[in-house]
């Protein structure tokens, strides 16, 4: 059994002849908190969609846990910066979560005891079990997030990828969230975009920063090399529960 939950092996993506990433490679131990930092159009996004399967590099190779990503696909769990339904639909917190259990319910049954254990648990794990009968709409953009992410635990997964998970939620629910998933953490490897810089010296171990290529430091430790090849123009960060600003020197006109 591998010791890797990620390998990524002289990986190369273009769109339309458009080169996204080039000679990208990473090797992310089990148990890692791993956050990926990098500018807009960067390739973050598209490196994710990668390591998950919905994309195949152009070269290189993808092992998620020792299998190909498709072949892992129901060892991880996914937490979209974008959720697929409107918050107006009449549909319960309780009924999101159920959602991560399709694919281990047949088309057209009820959905069994196992799985309303499955989610049960998930939801207790985040805090959100007793707000179980209420519509997902009448909920705090936090609490939202927390469904989210139960939604993407019911399967018991071994990995956990989210993107940019606090982009909606005030500062101080960003502060929450990153200590939650510390917490989570203990039992499952986790995998987070994020533009929130700051957050990665107090709670993630690893940091990859994207920007056609892949530096990774395993300290999580942002180094100079990072922010100068991520970004030219100001990043948020959070430090002690604070919202900060980094201002790296920049060439461009504002």
């Amino acid at each position: 059994m591998s010791e890797y939950a990620i390998q990524v092996e002289h990986v190369w993506f273009s769109y339309e002849g458009s080169e996204v990433l080039r000679d990208v490679s990473l090797a992310l131990k089990k148990g890692e908190f791993l956050g990926i930092i990098g500018p807009n159009g960067g390739g973050k996004t598209t490196f994710l969609k990668l390591l998950l399967g919905i994309l195949r590099p152009d070269r290189g190779r993808i092992l998620i846990l020792g299998d190909l990503p498709n072949t892992a696909s129901q060892r991880i769990g996914y937490v979209p910066q974008n959720t697929d339904f409107s918050t107006r639909f009449p549909i319960t917190v309780l009924d999101v979560a159920l959602m991560g259990r399709l694919a281990w319910s047949r088309i057209g049954k009820r959905y069994s005891s196992e799985d309303h254990k499955k989610v049960r648990i998930a939801l207790e794990k985040v805090g959100m079990w007793e707000y179980r009968n209420r519509p997902i709409g009448r909920l705090s953009g936090g609490q939202r997030q927390r469904v989210f992410v139960a939604r993407a635990l019911v399967t018991d997964p071994e990995i956990l990828f989210l993107d940019e998970p606090t982009a909606s939620v005030d500062q101080e629910f960003q502060v929450d969230l990153y200590g939650f998933l510390k917490e989570l953490n203990k039992d499952v490897t986790i995998v987070v975009i994020t533009h929130d810089v700051g957050v990665v010296s107090s709670y993630m171990k690893s940091i990859a920063c994207v920007n056609r290529h892949l530096i990774f430091h395993e300290g999580g430790r942002i180094t100079k090399e990072m922010v100068d090849m991520a970004y030219q123009c100001p990043v948020d960060l959070i430090a002690h529960g604070l919202p900060h600003r980094v201002l790296p020197t920049h060439d461009h006109e504002e």
